[in-house]
């Protein structure tokens, strides 16, 4: 990702530290909400620590602010404008009524338990993701907490997912399962009892688990990972 000048951090420091007023939150609050320690977020702030692209995209993606706004200036902190958040200069959010792209949800896919199509509603919608390889057609995005998929899906990514038959099952893919008692992002591999399914974890401090087939209720395969990172 492209350095953003001192001058500039400067800057958006003195926005970031605005936000929080706004929101009224305080310095520890608003890490917890971007999922970034607060001891990070306080060197962020000092200056000790560079802001970078990623933080900025973080704080767009996760609040709802004005890319160009915390960027420049412009615009106001949570105006829709401007198309204002983006994983990269080439790969943009665009506001909602735009409807171009996949839309992006504002929920977590492995939080909860049931049928994932009841969070899947259009006043959960943040915004549409236009980025080549996404076709739109049946897909979302949702963001994954957690880390036992990684370093393939790191803690709090975003993946493109689409639902499929539950009877049409790849071997060696990544999928949402979703089950009575909860959802998870897995890669499933073949078992030899054609009955069941062995759900892997790419983390190898997790084991591997083995369910019924008959036990998953919908499917969702992944079509790609957006992570982004603070460093």
């Amino acid at each position: 990702m492209p350095q953003i000048p001192i001058e500039q951090q400067q800057e958006i420091i003195k926005r970031i530290k605005k936000l929080m007023l706004l929101m009224g939150l305080s310095q520890s609050a608003f890490s917890n909400k971007l999922g970034i320690s607060p001891a990070n977020m306080s060197k962020h702030l000092s200056g000790r620590l560079p802001v970078t692209v990623g933080l900025v995209n973080r704080i767009c993606l996760d609040l709802g602010v004005s890319r160009l706004w915390l960027m420049t200036g412009e615009d106001v902190p949570f105006g829709k404008s401007e198309p204002h958040v983006g994983i990269n200069p080439a790969e943009t959010l665009v506001e909602t009524s735009a409807r171009r792209g996949v839309p992006l949800y504002d929920i977590d896919v492995t939080a909860g338990f049931g049928p994932l199509e009841r969070q899947l509603t259009e006043d959960r919608i943040s915004g549409y993701i236009d980025l080549p390889g996404l076709t739109g057609s049946n897909e979302c995005m949702v963001r994954v907490s957690g880390n036992s998929m990684q370093p393939q899906i790191p803690n709090g990514s975003f993946i493109a997912i689409r639902e499929v038959a539950t009877d049409t099952i790849i071997w060696g893919k990544t999928y949402v399962i979703v089950m009575e008692e909860f959802r998870m992002v897995k890669q499933i591999r073949r078992h030899e009892n054609s009955n069941y399914v062995i759900l892997h974890s790419n983390n190898p401090e997790y084991d591997d688990m083995e369910i019924r087939r008959d036990e998953i209720q919908r499917l969702y395969i992944v079509d790609s990972v957006i992570n982004y990172t603070t460093a």
